[in-house]
């Protein structure tokens, strides 16, 4: 006897079920917590992701899916952006929740340091991330997207976690 799922949503496309999330998210009105990453290589180079909208850098990173972890979300954020396989989550550098920082939606931002390979293929999405590269300490861009300079610079001093 073959059992069919009696989950309405489970026969929608992926595609759907994530769009209608979204414009729950807004409909809602409830902040949305995002992840992002001070992504260091072994040689002390930072990665950082251009961004398709807006063409400025920034630190890889997204909002946490439904159903996922903060630490599921670092991977996913890391391989779907940057093209990093492997990577260590290091400490946690703070909690970013001004409302002004992220013109589309109110944000909380849990920021980490992490330890990571070298990317190691091209980000999954080409026209939501059209660049990735590493930083050494002197080439860092001067402002990063959505006041993650912020973000980048609290992670580079080490300083105990920063909440906003």
């Amino acid at each position: 006897m073959q059992t069919r799922s009696l989950a309405p949503l489970s026969l929608l496309p992926k595609s759907v079920v994530g769009l209608g999330k979204e414009i729950l998210r807004h409909v809602l009105r409830r902040p949305v917590v995002g992840l992002a990453v001070v992504a260091e290589q072994e040689d002390g180079r930072v990665v950082l992701i251009r961004r398709g909208d807006t063409g400025t850098w920034a630190l890889p990173g997204g909002t946490v899916e439904w159903g996922e972890t903060l630490v599921s979300t670092f991977h996913r954020e890391l391989l779907e952006e940057a093209g990093i396989e492997r990577a260590t989550m290091g400490t946690l550098v703070g909690v970013y929740s001004r409302p002004d920082r992220d013109p589309r939606f109110h944000a909380v931002t849990v920021v980490v340091r992490a330890k990571v390979d070298a990317p190691s293929r091209p980000p999954l999405n080409g026209l939501e991330i059209r660049e990735v590269k590493a930083f050494g300490a002197g080439e860092l861009p001067a402002d990063l997207a959505m006041g993650m300079g912020d973000f980048l610079r609290a992670g580079l001093r080490g300083d105990a976690p920063e909440v906003e």
